[in-house]
């Protein structure tokens, strides 16, 4: 059945990999949204170049594509399971719903139509999760507005969220084996995305939420670009 686990990365992928963010930008703004703020696509920096309705748009959007690819996902598991022979050609759910969410977070950021150059899939991932973890991701998402009030960083309340998530999962009893390490191998790479973040906060240059936009120097926009 390895050409099922194939099929659903590579279509999670493809829906994870439409950059909304970039596309309404570009669309209402006329702007590259990669040549502003921290060059990112997601939501925060759409916020950030002052379109405050176009960011909760790309956030609500990147988070249903995640959320879209899992329960897709789960249609089609459930579709094998009325003709499939147990112990043969069934495949749990579950498995598939976790390749799904990690195929979908890994179309966030390494998006084939902007040259692999994403967001962080933070917003891909929490609508992923959702599907998979519903109790889990709730608890999480608690977690992101306390830190996020606290410190008023979306970074750090993301980076934090995103490290609880697996943990939590595991100790509610939602998941454990194959999917579990899926969800935190997905869970790690965003971890690694926010790797520029993390420096920032380490140099105390982070911006916090809220705070104008800063432009980056024109060769870090040609890097981006």
């Amino acid at each position: 059945m390895i050409y099922l686990y194939v099929i659903i990365a590579v279509v999670s992928y493809l829906l994870g990999s439409i950059p909304f963010g970039y596309i309404l930008v570009k669309l209402f703004l006329k702007q590259d949204i990669r040549a502003s703020g921290s060059g990112n696509i997601g939501a925060t920096n759409v916020a950030r170049s002052g379109a405050k309705g176009l960011a909760i748009a790309t956030l609500l959007l990147d988070a249903l594509k995640g959320y879209l690819a899992v329960m897709f996902t789960f249609g089609f598991a459930n579709s094998i399971f009325n003709w499939c022979i147990p112990g043969k050609l069934c495949e749990s759910p579950v498995l598939l719903g976790s390749i799904a969410a990690t195929g979908a977070i890994a179309g966030h950021m390494f998006p084939v139509w902007l040259r692999f150059r994403g967001g962080k899939g933070v917003a891909t991932g929490v609508g992923a999760f959702a599907a998979l973890a519903p109790m889990s991701i709730g608890l999480v998402f608690l977690i992101f507005l306390v830190t996020l009030a606290a410190t008023h960083y979306v970074s750090l309340g993301s980076i934090f969220a995103t490290a609880v998530f697996p943990v939590l999962a595991h100790f509610l009893n939602e998941y454990s084996g194959v999917p579990l390490a899926l969800m935190s191998a997905a869970s790690f790479l965003i971890i690694l995305k926010h790797h520029e973040n993390i420096r920032r906060l380490l140099a105390g240059t982070e911006n916090k939420f809220g705070a104008k936009k800063t432009i980056p120097p024109p060769d870090a926009v040609e890097k981006q670009a």
